[in-house]
């Protein structure tokens, strides 16, 4: 499993991680999100070493990432946001070259042959690096990533650059090497968190803003309800405000278009066509906003802290 315990790292005036703890536990995927700068990819360097932290403590499989960095490392497979790749080297050598590092032997061979299929590599295998596309390199940097078979992948933006078709291809791939692993995986694609994730860490600002299972996030905000309005003509904003008492809040978005927030357990679109019916308003449009992780995410990332 991967602790991180009261993380810091400040770089002059600036805290890009402030305090932060969260876990991932055996057998998991955790999605961690935050919008850019937010310190997902501070906090995934110093988990994996390449960063030192200003205070705090990292544990990855057993280990201090800090004390026992060696140790922790041989656990550990990354894929960092910036693919580093050897682009002369051909796909087999550069796993073989990698395995030697990690000291994979006698089975080295046997190795290659199996991430190479589990990636989806065998028909760009006899190539050289260089020669792939985006989507292929990122296959190659996940193949490294688990060239030692480690207990802990730590995946910054696995799936960039890939088309539709290898984004499943991938997300299938770390669901089934997640029954045996502790996976944190950084991502902007929602769905993905969605479609792959145990567990949601948001970053923003360099602090935690939820830390919760993807069943949970949706009712980890503000409960409010958002309701879009579009109106045929200009309405007057007061004799909404005054005719509908539980309205929290409401702004103009775009000419005639207006967003109304109300406590989560009240249902207003019925006040807002009597209110219309009242003043002979006509409405083109209201729709009911979901709450799904992408709106969550916009919500608990929109404001500073």
């Amino acid at each position: 499993m991967i602790r991180i315990e009261n993380l810091t790292k400040i770089y002059g005036s600036q805290r890009a991680v402030d305090n932060i703890s969260f876990e991932a536990e055996s057998g998991k995927i955790v999605g961690f999100l935050g919008p850019n700068g937010a310190g997902k990819s501070t906090t995934m360097k110093i988990a994996t070493g390449y960063l030192s932290a200003t205070s705090g403590r990292v544990e990855v499989a057993g280990y201090d990432i800090a004390t026992q960095t060696k140790d922790a490392q041989r656990n550990i497979g990354y894929l960092p946001e910036h693919n580093p790749l050897y682009l002369d080297m051909y796909v087999r050598e550069y796993l073989a070259f990698m395995g030697k590092i990690h000291k994979i032997a006698p089975h080295l061979h046997k190795r290659i042959e199996e991430v190479i299929e589990m990636c989806g590599l065998g028909r760009e295998a006899h190539k050289k690096v260089g020669m792939l596309s985006k989507g292929y390199r990122q296959r190659v940097g996940l193949a490294q990533a688990l060239i030692h078979n480690p207990p802990v992948l730590i995946l910054d933006e696995p799936t960039t650059g890939l088309d539709p078709n290898q984004i499943v291809e991938i997300r299938n791939l770390i669901k089934q090497v997640s029954n045996e692993k502790t996976i944190i995986l950084s991502t902007h694609i929602m769905q993905e968190v969605q479609a792959i994730c145990d567990k949601v860490v948001i970053i923003h600002l360099g602090k935690i803003v939820a830390d919760t299972s993807v069943e949970e996030i949706t009712t980890f905000t503000a409960q409010e309800r958002i309701v879009r309005v579009e109106f045929e003509q200009k309405v007057d904003e007061k004799a909404l405000l005054s005719q509908i008492p539980t309205i929290k809040t409401i702004k103009n978005t775009k000419e005639n278009i207006w967003e109304i927030r109300c406590q989560a357990e009240k249902d207003i679109r019925a006040d807002i066509f009597r209110v219309a019916a009242q003043n002979n308003w006509t409405i083109l449009e209201i729709k009911q906003e979901e709450k799904n992780l992408e709106n969550v995410f916009r919500e608990l990332t929109r404001t500073s802290l």
